[in-house]
């Protein structure tokens, strides 16, 4: 199947029909969805978190939950799962397929993906649409550690900037090599200066991808009016993100370079690298109140990230008119009616598709008739 040519005046892209076969607790699922606002309500462990997953594989690596593909097929069946989504948008109707199951070429970590028939990397999905959430686990966001906040900025990066997955990609497979010289107590420095040149280009582009997020993300953050979710300050706590803007790149990826080749008997008696990207983290801080997010209450936390992703998803609309898919999981439990009923405006407004879930459908009372409400009972979903 080609891409069908889309009509002037398409909106953001939408999921438009699901189907899962062997995923979690779904042996065989087909859900016709619609645009806007969507939300999944039954009882806990009913399996709405389930369909968010599969709905996160939709983008390259292992979805909201980061479990392993092995996990992820359902307990009891045949082995492998497969997901197959036809999708709407600017560019047109389009589908995805991706899984485990069956014969072909094995891709990204063990999945196959395909895009309108024909084999694709899962890079590759990053070019039809992006997919950003908010799950339970992420509400230990601004206190857990540094690794959780990288991988939380570094998807906000790859919605507006796709090749940032490949440069961290290239990285960290530098990264790998580099670590194998140390562990195995390599004096060879051609081998050594090759890598570390590798890993200075890699690094400083992808600390160069984040400072401009971060920088663009302060400028719509401050254009936004005070309201029931608080603005975030948001800073980059790293040697190479602090020289962005301040040094030329080619500058920034000598001193990298540099500090890499003078650290290595360091290096080598910690049996790991220490100085990079992959040691930066990512500064929340609440700005009316000028605290740091750590400090801020659990309400408090999970409104400055609700605001983040809201002003992202902003963000993506303005450079590329291509607002990513939110999923939302169990949104509505720790927020207070007043900031649901902003969550649920400023979703409309954004014009995006929005999977949102929660064991009790009447939090989202106030939308009925505005959104397509869907009952989910183990393994089956039926239309509320």
């Amino acid at each position: 199947m080609t891409p069908t040519p889309a009509a002037d005046g398409a909106g953001p892209v939408h999921i438009r029909k699901l189907k899962l076969t062997d995923f979690r607790n779904y042996a065989a699922l087909a859900l016709d969805l619609a645009p806007g606002l969507v939300v999944f309500s039954g009882d806990n462990g009913a399996g709405k978190t389930n369909l968010l997953e599969a709905i996160s594989l939709l983008t390259p690596g292992r979805g909201l939950r980061r479990a392993p593909y092995g996990e992820v097929a359902r307990e009891g069946g045949p082995g492998g799962f497969a997901l197959h989504a036809a999708l709407d948008g600017p560019q047109g109707s389009f589908e995805i397929g991706t899984g485990t199951a069956g014969a072909g070429i094995i891709g990204e970590g063990g999945r196959r993906v395909r895009i309108n028939a024909a084999q694709a990397a899962a890079e590759d999905l990053l070019d039809w649409l992006r997919v950003l959430w908010i799950t339970p686990a992420m509400d230990a966001l601004f206190t857990g550690p540094a690794g959780d906040r990288r991988r939380f900025l570094d998807r906000l990066v790859m919605a507006i900037d796709p090749g940032h997955g490949r440069r961290a990609q290239d990285y960290e497979k530098t990264m790998r090599g580099r670590n194998r010289l140390l562990a195995e107590g390599s004096r060879d420095g051609a081998f050594f200066d090759a890598i570390e040149t590798q890993m200075a280009e890699s690094g400083t582009a992808i600390a160069a991808a984040r400072a401009e997020m971060v920088g663009l993300l302060a400028a719509m953050v401050g254009r936004l009016p005070d309201g029931p979710f608080p603005q975030a300050e948001l800073a980059l706590n790293g040697p190479l993100e602090t020289m962005v803007g301040h040094a030329p790149a080619v500058e920034i990826e000598e001193r990298f370079r540099v500090a890499l080749a003078g650290g290595r008997e360091r290096d080598r008696a910690a049996g790991r690298t220490l100085d990079g990207p992959h040691r930066s983290d990512l500064v929340v801080r609440h700005r009316p109140k000028s605290m740091p997010a750590a400090q801020c209450s659990t309400g408090e936390q999970k409104a400055l990230l609700v605001g983040i992703v809201l002003s992202h998803a902003r963000l993506a609309g303005e450079m590329s008119g291509d607002v990513p898919i939110l999923l939302l999981d169990e949104i509505a439990a720790h927020l207070d009616a007043g900031r649901r009923a902003a969550l649920f405006s400023i979703l409309e407004d954004l014009g995006c598709q929005s999977f949102m879930t929660g064991t009790d459908a009447a939090l989202f009372s106030s939308i009925a008739g505005r959104a397509q409400f869907l009952t989910v009972d183990h393994g089956s979903v039926w239309r509320s």
